[in-house]
């Protein structure tokens, strides 16, 4: 059992709760920068997925587990982000290291203007609203044709910075530290947030709209600089997956890849940064591990399980199903009481964890 006693509100407001915290992360840090050097390029691929996985995670946690707001759109942030950035680079000539945070600020601007006229909007209606904008995202990106391709799409070349190429093809070691880089960094970025009075205010008006009202907060300002953050978050990652696929189109961002992101802070766990990253590991590895065993038991039995499409997409709901029904905190809620209970030990009470609701339908503004 392992107690931590508290004698300022110092250990609340630090990025890291103590010293062991500290260490445990600068760990994770170095094993994840030597990576590459233990694996080869599939796996790197794969570990280089799962991390832009995560920014989009982190870009759609903010949106729904701080700040309450849910969104089925937000494909289009990453369409936006993934255009924004070949475009400023093959029409206007920006390098890389500036064409990534303009398109950023680009898929950031895009939410703000959706969320200034909609701030009144909650849960379905707001979701309706959220996935109606991804659907027209994607009939403006075949309507621009020259300048986004049209339905022929857009070609990401490499990504070069002073001299270095950090390509998916010819370099993937390189494309993987640098999205690792740009994690670690957005990563800082979102504890900072949390830690400022506008971070307190998402958490506000997530949990009672009404006494955040009445606490001064400009409920519609505050929303929309969610929107915006998180559509900051989405957008890098778009660009980051543009690079990734280096081919990409209308369809590429489709509502079923807004769900995708939803469905992975869902199972990794909502209102946790962790969450997102545990979400993204689902995401990107159970295909690989789905096939990996179709693989295994076609050798062992005989069984061709590529005679039934979609087995992927079914396990996926099936644990999303299973996390709803017995984990509804997710990935990070389950190893959350695992570790309280083995630090209370035996002290741990049954009931510390009991779900509750987290606002009501009338502390919701009109």
């Amino acid at each position: 059992m392992r107690t931590i006693f508290k004698t300022s509100y110092d250990p609340d407001i630090n990025l890291f709760k103590d010293r062991f915290h500290r260490l445990c992360y600068a760990a994770l840090c170095i094993v994840l920068i030597l990576f590459p050097f233990f694996l080869n390029e599939y796996f790197i691929g794969e570990l280089t997925l799962t991390l832009i996985w995560a920014i989009a995670g982190m870009g759609l946690m903010i949106l729904v587990g701080q700040s309450g707001q849910v969104s089925l759109g937000h494909s289009a942030f990453m369409a936006t982000g993934a255009y924004s950035v070949v475009i400023l680079q093959s029409k206007l000539g920006l390098p890389f290291i500036f064409a990534l945070p303009a398109a950023g600020l680009i898929s950031a601007l895009l939410g703000v203007l959706i969320a200034l006229p909609t701030t009144r909007l909650h849960g379905i209606y707001l979701a309706i609203l959220t996935l109606a904008i991804s659907v027209l995202v994607e009939d403006i990106i075949v309507l621009a044709e020259p300048l986004t391709g049209g339905v022929n799409g857009m070609f990401a070349s490499d990504i070069v910075i002073f001299g270095i190429n950090f390509g998916r093809y010819s370099n993937i070691a390189n494309l993987y530290w640098l999205v690792l880089f740009t994690t670690i960094l957005l990563v800082l970025v979102y504890k900072n947030i949390l830690r400022t009075p506008i971070g307190r205010a998402f958490a506000s008006i997530r949990d009672s709209e009404v006494s955040a009202s009445a606490m001064g907060v400009n409920v519609v300002l505050t929303k929309a600089v969610a929107f915006g953050v998180s559509s900051f978050f989405t957008g890098i990652a778009g660009a980051f997956f543009g690079h990734f696929a280096t081919a990409f189109n209308y369809e590429t961002f489709n509502v079923i890849m807004s769900i995708t992101i939803l469905l992975m802070i869902v199972v990794g766990g909502v209102g946790s940064i962790h969450g997102a990253f545990f979400g993204a590991i689902v995401i990107t590895l159970l295909p690989v591990l789905i096939s990996f065993l179709r693989d295994f038991i076609f050798q062992g039995t005989s069984i061709n399980l590529m005679a039934f499409p979609g087995i992927e997409t079914g396990i996926f709901s099936l644990i999303l199903i299973l996390v709803i029904l017995f984990e509804p905190r997710g990935i990070y809620g389950a190893w959350l009481k695992t570790r309280t209970y083995f630090e209370l030990f035996p002290l741990y009470r049954k009931d510390m964890f009991k779900r509750q609701k987290s606002y009501l339908k009338t502390e919701r503004l009109r």
